[in-house]
This record gives C-alpha cells, structure tokens and sequence, in this order.
C-alpha cells in the first residue's frame, strides 16, 4: 500500500499550513486567546484558521501583509460564530465576548510593521532625517541641531529618504 488516504509530503497545502502555522500561528494563538480567554477554545480556532487555508491553498494570493491579514479575519469571524453558538446553547451563561475591532487594529499594525521594515533598508542618514522630522515632528533647523548637520542637509536627506521610501513600500505592495 503507497500512502493511499495520507497526504503525499511535498502537498503544496499541507507545506503551505505548516509555513502559515510557524509564520503567524503564535500570533493567532495570542489574539484569539485575548478574544475568547480561553487557550484550548483559541487553539481549536487557531487550527480552524489553518484547516481554512488548507481548503483554499490554491487560491490563496497577495503578499504576506494581506495574507496575515485575511487569518486574522477568518480566525476573528469563527471566534465570534463559536461564541454565538455557545451562547444559544447556553442561553447567555457565557461572558460577551469584546467588539474587537480587529480589522482595523491589525492594518494598523501591519502598516507600522511594513513601514518599519522599510525604514530599515534606508542609509542610516536618511533613516535619522526622516526620524527627526516625521516621527519626532521636530522642524528642519531643529533637526540639522540635533543631528549636526546644516539646515540644507537635512532638506536633502528627507526628501532622499521620502523617495527611497516611497520605493520600499511599493516594493511591498503599498499604493502608488
């Protein structure tokens, strides 16, 4: 008997949930366990989670960030469906599960994630320049002040670093 009924090891499914459980399982795991404040509730969503990509494994596309984030939404809508389900059993012996915002929370913190991941590629100086006056809001001659550079320089170096990051972020599939 060859493996008859057993998934063969190179399933491009079955290599694809072991990468999405090792790439965002914990982070699931996290979310869905805040969600519900139960591990074994969250772990069994988690693998339902999984089990739905399985299913769709061929046609899942886009990149990472859209990817994560269509988990977090499918684990989101089964904590919600798993908990109305308990609830009409148990006529309202459960605890409301929170409104979690998560669709919005986690493009937030995907957006911070690929945005510092795209800083990072930038040079150290025009890292420090966009620092300065973006994120710490200071303005030009204060920034040429705290980092030792003339007022011109730091002009410069923003707009470099805008460009270079505008680059960066496209090449991870933001806008245009």
């Amino acid at each position: 008997m060859a493996n008859s009924g057993h998934p063969r090891a190179s399933d491009p499914g079955e290599e694809l949930v072991r990468a999405l459980h090792a790439e965002h399982g914990p982070a699931l795991l996290g979310f869905v366990t805040r969600m519900t404040g139960d591990a074994q509730r969250a772990e069994d969503i988690v693998q339902e989670t999984l089990l739905r990509a399985w299913r769709k494994a061929g046609s899942l596309e886009g990149d990472a960030s859209s990817l994560r984030s269509w988990l977090f939404t499918i684990a989101h809508r089964l904590a919600i469906d798993e908990h109305r389900a308990r609830a009409a059993r148990a006529e309202g012996s459960e605890r409301e599960l929170p409104d979690v915002p998560v669709v919005g929370q986690l493009d937030r913190a995907l957006e911070a994630w690929q945005i510092t991941e795209a800083l990072a590629t930038l040079s150290r100086d025009h890292r420090e320049a966009l620092v300065e006056t973006y994120f710490r809001g200071r303005s030009v001659a204060e920034a040429a002040a705290v980092l030792g550079v003339p007022a011109g320089t730091v002009k410069s170096r923003t707009y470099y670093a805008l460009q270079a990051l505008r680059a960066a972020l496209e090449e991870r599939g933001w806008g245009g």
